[in-house]
């Protein structure tokens, strides 16, 4: 047991053969290596010795069992201050070994291949090595564990730095790192196996529930400077392009999910909206992309400084003449067309964000809605429920226009995405005015109308949640407002239909609250 061992069997071969070759020649360890590993090593004119000359057994499955032994394991987990388990070690003629060089086998780009069946894709799932490397990281004040081919120069330059030997202060930062990589493989692994052999049997929020999330990179700060933030991605995470601007910040990616949330809503026609500080200030669809863009800006231009723009529909060289005008932080659309692309690049700051996917397919990545509270973890399901014949009631004996529909739809769709209490003023698919997070529903109720002005007339008005008192019918009927929709539910439903009753003002009841808090 004099010198040091290193185990390594890797599956992404980038590098091995010159780390195990400088571990050889400068450090003198001796190494353990297993199937093509050991191959490649071996054909390099390293000196290698193949697992089965230390376990006394052959690789058994195809390779699917060889570093399960106890030979192998006993020598990673053994303590080196214990002196039963040193004289075991020796009783057994065991050796221990120091360093263990594992990455695993790529379940999760496998995944991704929809083509592959469910027994191939098993064949992907590794168990010896996410073994060794947890028994690796498990005894770090005497082993260290190396799990991925970007750690090689790190590992070096310790040995060099501390005379052959890695720092105590090393193996526990990797055999944390470790443990979040070993957890972060599973975590991707029951992922994708509850989707592909689960499916529609698969419970909506499971009794374990593991979140698959690696880090894309560390952002400037969080909301404000003092908070640190990092950008994660999940194993199906929608990838975007950034094709100009500014680094985006933490504040921008979570305006920009807003923006798209609200734009997804219409998939076979163009939409646009302003997003200020997480909320619309301005949503309007059009006959075409460039006319739902101007009666966006134009529902609140003031607010609409320094905001951020959402298109469904790719941005127009007229929409680059009009923008570029003006103060905004982000642009996001499915695409820019090249005159666009040119007239905006006069601002350099402005970023420009593609989404290279379809607003259909954009919804069915909305998955978990995720709360991190001090009390608890929060997930919910998403907030997808669509509006049909079944929910959509007409509780008024006055019925609603044509028109009076249309805007109601529309209305009712951003109304979800605004904080509560929520009230939004629409008139011929424009908001035209925005109450949100107020503490009570007449006060949202009379910043909306008061910001509409003189357009309240005929339009209508969408609420998040149900009306509690006849108050918000009241400034309603004030303003001649023509036509309401709202979930309903409230103990005061028949006073507050009849009051809509005696103002002529329709009214539909969905039954569906769109609490955002």
């Amino acid at each position: 047991m004099a010198g040091k061992t290193a185990f390594i069997s890797v599956y992404n071969k980038d590098g091995v053969t010159e780390f195990a070759e400088k571990l050889q020649k400068f450090y003198g360890y001796d190494i353990i290596s297993t199937g093509g590993t050991y191959d490649r090593l071996k054909e390099n004119g390293i000196k290698v010795t193949e697992i089965s000359e230390i376990t006394g057994v052959r690789e058994l499955l195809h390779g699917k069992v060889k570093s399960l032994h106890p030979k192998i394991h006993a020598g990673i987990l053994a303590s080196r201050t214990s002196q039963d388990q040193i004289i075991e070690l020796k009783e057994n003629e065991i050796d221990f070994i120091d360093l263990v060089v594992v990455n695993l086998y790529p379940f999760e780009e496998a995944s991704k291949n929809e083509e592959m069946d469910i027994d191939e894709l098993y064949e992907y799932i590794d168990i010896g090595g996410v073994t060794l490397l947890r028994a690796a990281a498990k005894n770090f004040f005497y082993v260290t564990p190396v799990y991925s081919n970007g750690l090689y120069e790190k590992v070096l330059q310790d040995l060099e730095e501390n005379e052959g030997n890695t720092t105590y202060e090393l193996r526990k930062e990797l055999a944390v790192k470790t443990f979040q990589y070993t957890s972060f493989y599973d975590a991707v692994i029951s992922e994708k196996l509850a989707k592909k052999l689960l499916e529609k049997e698969q419970e909506v929020l499971p009794d374990k529930f593991a979140l698959s999330l690696e880090k894309v990179k560390n952002l400037r700060y969080g909301e404000n400077p003092h908070q640190s933030a990092a950008i994660y991605k999940k194993s199906s995470t929608l990838q975007y392009q950034v094709l100009q601007g500014k680094e985006i910040s933490y504040n921008n990616m979570v305006d920009i999910t807003s923006a798209v949330n609200i734009v997804s809503e219409f998939i076979d026609v163009p939409a646009a909206c302003v997003i200020k500080h997480n909320n619309p200030c301005g949503a309007a669809l059009g006959s075409d992309i460039t006319e739902a863009y101007l009666k966006a800006h134009g529902c609140d231009p003031i607010s609409a400084f320094g905001g951020i723009i959402g298109l469904n529909e790719p941005v127009t060289k007229e929409i680059a003449e009009h923008a570029v005008q003006l103060f905004l932080e982000v642009i996001v659309a499915p695409d820019f067309s090249r005159q666009a692309l040119e007239i905006l690049s006069r601002k350099k700051n402005l970023r420009l964000v593609k989404l290279p996917f379809s607003m259909a397919e954009y919804k069915e990545f909305q998955t978990y809605s995720v709360k991190d509270l001090p009390f608890g973890t929060l997930i919910q399901s998403p907030d997808a429920i669509e509006l049909s014949e079944d929910n959509f009631k007409i509780t008024t004996s006055c019925k609603p226009t044509k028109e009076n529909v249309e805007d109601m739809v529309f209305a009712w769709k951003v109304v979800k995405h605004m904080s509560s209490n929520a009230i939004v003023v629409v008139k011929n698919l424009k908001t035209v005015g925005l109450g949100l997070g107020q503490t009570s529903r007449i006060a949202s109720m009379e910043i909306a109308l008061n910001q509409a002005c003189d357009q309240t007339k005929d339009a209508v008005i969408a609420s998040d949640g149900f009306f509690p008192a006849v108050d918000n019918i009241h400034a309603a009927a004030q303003a001649r407002i023509g036509a309401i929709i709202q979930p309903g539910g409230s103990i005061k439903d028949e006073e507050v239909i009849a009051e809509a009753e005696k103002y002529s003002i329709a009214m539909i009841m969905t039954g569906i609250r769109h609490f955002k808090h």
